[in-house]
């Protein structure tokens, strides 16, 4: 079975190729009838997107997926349903971005140590939005040189730790990223929790100072989550009692992660995180 709603995909607003209203006539095109556009640390593309939603009859709620560092790993978290123009989110999405260009110029020279001369001006050139220069664009541009057959496997050989053209960055903490969004009137998801690199143990931490924080849900399903790891979180999701949220994490067709618009279901037990927006 599948469920008609999408609280997880991007644009070319941040790292996605297709612009805001394209990935609305896309995830609409396949029976969509929820979705938040969730571009990185970046919100210029939900009017376009809510308008595009309300034209297509499909029920449009603001995202935005923030980048976290929450002790030595990277973290993304969620926002739903938020005021995108409350200050409080505004102000802290705007500091985000500020360091994203100094870290995108590291990664550069740390490829060109190897050899890869020119990343910084390929990155840009797959980048729409000059502000957010992401891994994607990277990995886009060693696809387009070469280096790689596909993003996936520049993930293998590049732009992770202990490889050439990742560098460590500190990004918004998590106490803040979640204040920005409750402030703005949002729910805060922990992202595609199996995408990170972390016993059970430290998990369970995690979830604890989440949920002490402010946080109110979990992508249970996502687009990199297969079977098990989507049974796993709706378990630790009824724990903890979080709400359970699902989107495909949709950037590209053919770059991972499956396209906008329809997930499987939740796992039995779990409580829907967009039961907060749903209307008759």
């Amino acid at each position: 079975m599948t469920t008609p709603v999408d609280l997880h995909c991007h644009s070319n607003v941040s790292d996605g190729l297709l612009p805001p209203r394209e990935v609305v006539r896309k995830a609409a095109g396949r029976g969509c009838k929820m979705l938040a556009l969730t571009d990185h640390d970046d919100t210029r593309g939900l009017a376009d997107a809510a308008d595009e939603a309300a034209l297509l009859g499909v029920q449009f709620v603001n995202g935005v997926e923030v980048s976290v560092s929450w002790g030595k790993h990277t973290l993304h978290i969620v926002g739903l349903g938020f005021d995108p123009a409350h200050p409080a989110i505004a102000e802290g999405l705007a500091t985000v971005r500020a360091g994203r260009y100094e870290r995108a110029q590291r990664m550069s020279d740390s490829l060109a140590k190897v050899g890869i001369e020119g990343a910084m001006e390929g990155a840009q050139r797959h980048a729409d939005n000059p502000e957010i220069l992401s891994r994607t664009h990277f990995a886009r541009f060693l696809v387009e040189t070469g280096r790689c057959k596909d993003t996936k496997s520049v993930f293998h050989k590049y732009l992770v730790r202990g490889k050439p053209g990742y560098v460590e960055h500190e990004w918004a903490r998590l106490h803040d990223a979640v204040e920005w969004i409750r402030a703005a009137g949002g729910v805060a998801v922990l992202a595609h929790p199996a995408r990170y690199d972390m016993g059970n143990e430290t998990m369970r931490v995690l979830l604890t100072e989440f949920k002490r924080l402010g946080g109110e849900g979990i992508e249970v399903v996502s687009g990199v989550h297969g079977v098990h790891e989507a049974a796993r979180f709706g378990r630790l999701a009824q724990e903890f009692g979080y709400l359970a949220s699902s989107g495909t994490d949709f950037h590209a067709t053919g770059e991972g992660a499956r396209d906008p618009g329809l997930n499987p279901d939740l796992p039995d037990g779990c409580t829907p995180v967009w039961s907060r927006w749903m209307t008759a």
